[in-house]
């Protein structure tokens, strides 16, 4: 069986939950440009990671969940600790201090077309549907259109930032796909798992590298870092582990596209910011995207209401 096959047991809540890890995560740009504006990116993100990984470990020790101890596991914690937040989160941080965030948002909303491509290189028992390649392909345009054609011209000005974001993006996909194997814990252990080991890893590079008790960080760069790691790290990614066995690799990840409308939005209300002429069909072009893309999802949820649980015949992914 595919293991980015998900079983038709997504709800309707799940689709707000998605919509939930979208502005989640789509506040996250405007946070880190602010962030590393005196904060050094790997400090920056070390106490991101940590922050958010001791409230995780709070929560679940008010609620009783007790963390798994097997080395195995924590080998997998370790993994995805390293393509969902030490390597992705370092990386944009480190891109966002040359190039514009409208520009990083374009390149980072390409997660799910990595998402489609490596599940169908790596499962390829099961063929690509063709509608939802178009749904990939439809919502990133979309996002190019929302953020404004002009973010591109700037590209290929800083090659190595821009491949960071590429490469981070990767990253994630992989992440997103290895998620999975998680379904049989709490959405709060492979969370709280991931980030204390990433803390790990941050931790001594921030020590040697930024010396961070040498620093004066601002306020608004410390308060960033505080919105970052509980509501942007800790927060989102309990909803991410949430959603992954409902929605699928691909269907978790379609929320990349929702975060740019989302983020243009915060520019707007937030900053002061401009819509771009292009922003309405980009937004129609997004929502078909996400349709496509989480659609068997929906047919999966109408199943379920029509109480043909047992007739529900295997999604395809």
């Amino acid at each position: 069986m595919n293991p980015d096959t998900p079983k038709p047991t997504a709800r309707p809540v799940d689709y707000l939950l998605l919509l939930s890890l979208a502005t989640l995560w789509g506040a996250s740009y405007s946070l880190i440009k602010v962030g590393v504006e005196t904060i050094p990116p790997i400090t920056f993100i070390a106490g991101r990671t940590v922050i958010a990984g001791a409230l995780l470990l709070a929560v679940m020790r008010v609620r009783g969940i007790v963390m798994p101890r097997d080395l195995a596991t924590w080998g997998r914690f370790l993994f995805q600790a390293l393509m969902n937040s030490v390597l992705p989160f370092t990386l944009i941080a480190w891109a966002e201090q040359t190039i514009d965030a409208g520009l990083a948002a374009i390149l980072n909303s390409m997660t799910p077309i990595f998402t489609f491509l490596l599940t169908w290189l790596l499962m390829r028992r099961e063929p690509a549907r063709l509608g939802k390649l178009a749904g990939v392909l439809i919502g990133f345009a979309g996002v190019t259109l929302i953020v404004g054609v002009g973010a591109l011209e700037g590209l290929g000005r800083d090659v190595m930032a821009e491949l960071a974001v590429v490469a981070a993006t990767i990253c994630y996909a992989g992440a997103a796909i290895f998620g999975r194997t998680f379904s049989n814990l709490s959405p709060l252990a492979p969370a709280a798992g991931s980030l204390v080991c990433g803390g790990v890893v941050l931790v001594p590079v921030s020590l040697i590298v930024d010396r961070p008790w040498t620093l004066d960080p601002s306020a608004p760069s410390l308060a960033a870092l505080v919105g970052l790691a509980v509501c942007s790290t800790a927060l989102a990614f309990v909803i991410f582990f949430s959603l992954l066995p409902r929605l699928g690799s691909v269907g978790t990840t379609a929320q990349a596209y929702l975060r740019a409308p989302i983020g243009v939005a915060i520019g707007v209300v937030f900053l002061g910011e401009q819509l771009v002429w292009s922003a309405g069909l980009g937004l129609l072009l997004v929502l078909v995207g996400v349709a496509s893309i989480t659609t068997q999802r929906l047919s999966s949820i109408r199943f379920l209401w029509r109480g043909r649980r047992a007739e529900a015949a295997p999604i395809e992914q």
